[in-house]
């Protein structure tokens, strides 16, 4: 069975999509620890109800990111993932970093990447006066939200759209479309070759998720 180690920050709303994914599909995987950034993290506490494995790395409490980032390897080690899920992590991660879990580490970002990487997507969103927006699951690179895109959701713009209602139904998708693609990952459905993610034909035909 594949062993997935969770990286959060905050409140863990995609992780427990991915938990709640994994055993209701019965993956031949499971979620070997969810590890976050701070201990205040609301998603700790989710984890831990729900029977996972939990550890924190503060970057607080160490005196430079190397030395957090090595700290950080050493809790993942530990479980020997053939995933890293961000699920909300809230660091910008080293080179290095990336390259140790190259071609295995995933992230969902919430924007139809190219468009919109980095922060304030939605806000940005409006302000350009976009038609559709949403979600793009991708690889991680060491450019940040430049990795090879596995997947993407679409969400309408709609005419009355405040930050906060186009957030919520973005995440909404995102809880949708995070574990399938993580899933086809596990599965060996979505493969990097020559920088772009492959799919295999059963699943290619759901890597654009639009409304119905």
């Amino acid at each position: 069975m594949k062993k997935i180690v969770i990286l959060i920050s905050g409140r863990g709303s995609n992780m427990e999509a991915i938990v709640a994914a994994c055993r209701a599909e019965r993956w031949d995987a499971s979620v070997a620890c969810v590890i976050s950034s701070r201990a205040d993290a609301v998603g700790l506490r989710l984890a831990a109800d729900a029977g996972l494995a939990t550890a924190v790395v503060e970057p607080r409490a160490h005196r430079s990111k190397e030395l957090f980032e090595r700290a950080l390897v050493d809790a993942i080690e530990v479980h020997a993932p053939d995933c890293v899920v961000l699920a909300g992590f809230m660091r910008v991660l080293s080179e290095s970093f990336v390259h140790r879990y190259a071609d295995r580490m995933l992230n969902v970002h919430p924007s139809l990447l190219p468009s919109f990487s980095g922060l304030d997507t939605h806000a940005r969103a409006l302000a350009a006066g976009v038609r559709a927006h949403g979600a793009t699951v991708h690889f991680v690179s060491p450019v940040v939200d430049a990795g090879p895109i596995v997947a993407q959701a679409v969400v309408p713009v709609r005419g009355d759209d405040t930050i906060d209602t186009l957030a919520a139904r973005v995440l909404d998708a995102e809880h949708r479309l995070f574990p399938r693609a993580i899933r086809w990952f596990l599965d060996g459905q979505a493969v990097i070759a020559d920088g772009r993610v492959t799919l295999a034909d059963a699943v290619a035909a759901d890597a654009l998720m639009v409304p119905s």
